[in-house]
């Protein structure tokens, strides 16, 4: 998030108005709704974590144990039941 001078960006009697609301103050102004991103969709760190959880699955399915799966990812054995037993397409961020 950067920080824009209002008089760069509004009209003097808008910046006016936000002047008596917020004196000196800073204002955030949010996105639009439908211009937000889901989590992790900016650092691309969702689709690292998509790609982690499949190959998790993948490896559960070809008989890997949880305790297996857990040391060689990393993870406790807590997350690794999460993320094997979460339905599909659920959010890749409950799992970690």
């Amino acid at each position: 998030m950067r920080y824009v001078n209002a008089r760069e960006v509004l009209p003097e009697p808008l910046v006016r108005e936000l002047q008596k609301l917020v004196p000196g103050g800073c204002l955030y102004v949010p996105r639009d709704e439908g211009s937000k991103r889901r989590w992790g969709e900016a650092s691309g760190y969702r689709d690292e974590l998509e790609r982690r959880n499949r190959l998790i699955r993948e490896e559960r399915s070809e008989g890997a144990s949880i305790a297996d799966l857990a040391d060689r990812h990393g993870l406790s054995v807590h997350a690794i039941k999460k993320i094997v037993y979460r339905p599909r397409g659920g959010d890749p961020s409950a799992g970690a």
